[in-house]
């Protein structure tokens, strides 16, 4: 019986289709990997592009203040204007280092009469209580700002927060909360510096490590699972092919048996060792 002839019956036709199935999946999850690190390292080419760029206005970095170009996050701005403590909010479950903590979100009401939200940074959870055990306050009257722009959060629907708190960077929620001024939902600023400075803010952002991550060697991976798929089912069909022909003709499959050394070889290998 040929290999042709075997692979070609039912079963083995079944066993071409899930191992065909197999490889379809290995292959879909490879391009998936692929695409995420596309993505990663257009993210990292982002950061590089913006990161030490001169500040621009925010009508320049913004003019549609409902969205962001996406080419221009970390793009640093400039911004005066006065905070509107009273509009604060936190963001919480934000972990830094491993340790649970908050984002401190102020409003920053700008001479146009709109109120752009600035992320002062990190704050620990508190000893005692889910919030921060101190928020530090923010320069009181006029007070001009550097930020770097970043994109607003999706919403997380049925997650909840207590008062005073948000659990995502959404903005169109953000602008409900706020009640002074058109709050901008195109972008928010992490907060690079302020002046004049305060005695003491929360951590700042710091610049993002440019790292792509596993997925070239995942997406390797999987393109290495589809084709052992195959190679698997190859196997098996010669293997299935040996057992069949020995049933017809009587003649047992060969078996390799690996070569014993010599007591001279074993001896010489001893002698080698020492």
């Amino acid at each position: 019986m040929s290999i042709l002839s075997l692979a070609v019956q039912r079963r083995w036709l079944g066993w071409l289709g899930l191992t065909t199935l197999f490889a379809v999946i290995c292959v879909g999850l490879a391009q998936w990997q692929w695409q995420r690190r596309l993505e990663t390292v257009a993210e990292i080419r982002v950061v590089a592009a913006n990161w030490e760029t001169s500040a621009v206005s925010l009508g320049e970095a913004l003019p549609d203040r409902d969205a962001l170009d996406p080419d221009l996050e970390w793009k640093p701005v400039a911004l005066e204007g006065e905070y509107l403590v009273d509009e604060q909010l936190l963001a919480r479950a934000r972990p830094l280092n491993g340790r649970p903590g908050f984002e401190v979100l102020t409003p920053l009401l700008l001479d146009d009469g709109s109120v752009f939200v600035v992320n002062r940074g990190w704050l620990p959870v508190g000893s005692e209580q889910d919030s921060p055990d101190v928020v530090p306050e923010p320069p009181a009257g006029r007070v001009e700002v550097l930020a770097r722009l970043k994109p607003g959060e999706p919403e997380l629907r049925g997650r909840g927060a207590p008062e005073g708190q948000i659990a995502t960077i959404h903005l169109p929620d953000v602008a409900e909360r706020v009640d002074a001024g058109d709050v901008i939902t195109g972008a928010y600023g992490l907060l690079d510096s302020e002046s004049p400075a305060p005695d003491s803010r929360p951590i700042a952002a710091t610049r993002p490590v440019p790292d792509e991550g596993p997925h070239l060697s995942y997406t390797f991976q999987w393109y290495v699972f589809a084709l052992m798929g195959f190679i698997g089912y190859g196997w098996a069909l010669r293997k299935e092919r040996q057992r069949i022909v020995s049933e017809q003709t009587g003649v047992p499959i060969p078996v390799r048996v690996k070569k014993r050394a010599s007591d001279s070889d074993e001896e010489d290998a001893l002698l080698d060792a020492r």
